[in-house]
């Protein structure tokens, strides 16, 4: 009876996964430029992620990555899926003789910051697909360094191995062993701020049913602060609202309770808490420039003359802001994975994304949402100000926000707007489609990687002049 359930002492179900995954091909669109990414039904499965396990360390080794003697750390979101696709990654990562350390449900930061931090890992694969609803998963894939594997650093290649699925066993298989790693990751968080300033601040966060409480409590109950929680509890289906914090309206919830409760401010995470959202005392919403100026003010008391990145779409009030205070700034490319590249590249300490992915080279280049909303409580304890007069010294220029136009011939749309606006241009950068700075601002216009789609974001000091300039821009886009 035991021939049902084992063969030659593995188990059955591993046994396929073995066998099909040779002979199964994997949708080359999920494996896209900074992770894979695609719906539960019809594009990813237990054999992809045994696949992508072992993919991610045959590709390691090809990077020349010494893993012997090394683990690989492994972590989970709260999707339906994910404890299932969690194990196959381990047993793909076991068959390839590589020990497997595993975290269990957790943030991307923690996973992250823990892949970079421990000189016995060599990185690691996060079973998540951050914001995205609930029929979508996806892998995140980080190198010892904290770096992602990405279009730059390997992302084809790894399809090339899963896809293929010619996989030589081990001779002996790796090991699997459970670990909490939140207590290291919070002495390394509170070894950045003076938590003997923090003053009884009264919050609300929303978890947006994603990871958050796996840390934000362990570490605020020990802090003088009063918390209200909304929505904490990890479910995958995301009963209450998108976990998505860019989005205004999924902070409606957090806008009223923070008004209700008469409290400092409220603070959102996304689905995998790698993002972050704010909302002032009186319950408005927080411009993504200004949340990236707040913190990276306050970052600055500690690292002066730091240099610091921007993305190429967010306001250029950054730029005015934080050189004012004595640091140097660069323009950035959009993505997490370009922008901890560049980071290291540049040697900057900081570094802001328009979508409210905030970066601290103290933190491994990495994003931090517990060091973002930790520095605003020091902040906020040290200086009388309310937050949304701290926010108000970023209202200095109208952005139009990242607006999108569907066009068939994209790199047809970007040669009508260098005719109409390449000779007025101050100044023209292609680090990341076209950006443009003119007499009266600056736009930039992008294109999509999966989608016949231009993203526009432009800004001048006016609002009226940001929409004049928006339907402008807009006709020659649409070659009307």
């Amino acid at each position: 009876m035991a021939l049902v359930y084992t063969l030659l002492g593995v188990p059955v179900k591993a046994v396929f996964v073995v066998i099909f995954a040779k002979f199964m091909s994997f949708p080359k669109e999920i494996f896209k430029a900074y992770d894979i990414r695609g719906l539960v039904e019809g594009e990813l499965s237990e054999e992809l992620a045994y696949a992508v396990g072992r993919a991610f360390v045959v590709l390691l080794r090809e990077k020349g990555i010494a893993l012997h003697g090394k683990s690989l750390i492994v972590g989970q979101d709260m999707r339906a899926t994910s404890p299932a696709f969690a194990e196959q990654v381990m047993r793909g990562i076991n068959a390839e003789g590589v020990d497997v350390i595993d975290i269990g449900m957790t943030t991307t930061p923690v996973f992250n910051v823990s892949c970079a931090e421990g000189a016995e890992f060599a990185g690691g694969i996060m079973v998540t697909a951050s914001h995205n609803p609930s029929e979508y998963n996806g892998f995140k894939l980080t190198m010892d360094t904290g770096l992602p594997i990405g279009k730059d650093t390997g992302m084809g290649r790894l399809y090339e191995l899963a896809d293929a699925g010619e996989w030589v066993d081990a001779e002996v298989a790796g090991t699997i062993e459970k670990r909490d790693v939140r207590d290291a990751y919070i002495e390394k968080l509170f070894s950045f701020v003076d938590t003997a300033v923090i003053k009884p601040l009264k919050i609300v966060i929303d978890g947006g049913n994603g990871m958050g409480d796996v840390i934000f409590p362990l570490w605020l109950k020990k802090l003088p602060v009063e918390v209200t929680y909304m929505y904490m509890e990890p479910d995958g289906t995301f009963p209450n609202h998108e976990a998505n914090p860019l989005k205004s309206e999924t902070l409606l919830d957090l806008s009223k309770k923070v008004v209700e409760l008469g409290a400092d401010f409220g603070f959102a995470l996304d689905g995998d808490a790698d993002r972050v959202g704010f909302v002032d005392e009186t319950g408005a919403v927080i411009d993504p420039s200004a949340v990236a100026g707040i913190i990276g003010l306050e970052f600055l008391k500690t690292h002066p003359k730091a240099h610091m990145l921007y993305d190429l779409r967010s306001s250029r009030v950054l730029k005015d802001v934080f050189e004012a205070q004595g640091a140097t700034t660069e323009p950035c490319m959009v993505g997490h994975a370009n922008i901890k590249k560049m980071m290291k590249e540049v040697n900057a300490q900081f570094a802001s994304e328009l979508s409210l992915h905030i970066f601290f080279g103290n933190m491994h280049n990495l994003e931090s949402t517990d060091l973002c909303l930790l520095s605003v409580l020091a902040l906020l304890s040290t200086d009388p100000k309310k937050i949304s007069e701290h926010a108000a010294a970023f209202a200095k220029y109208a952005h139009s926000g990242e607006m999108n136009f569907e066009v068939e011939d994209k790199d047809g749309a970007i040669a009508r707007l260098k005719e109409v606006y390449g000779s007025q241009a101050k100044k023209e950068l292609e680090l990341d489609g076209l950006w443009l700075e003119l007499d009266w601002g600056w736009f930039n216009v992008r294109k999509s990687n999966t989608e016949p789609v231009l993203r526009l974001n432009l800004e001048t000091e006016d609002r009226a002049l940001t929409e004049e300039k928006v339907a402008e821009v807009k006709k020659v886009i649409l070659g009307e």
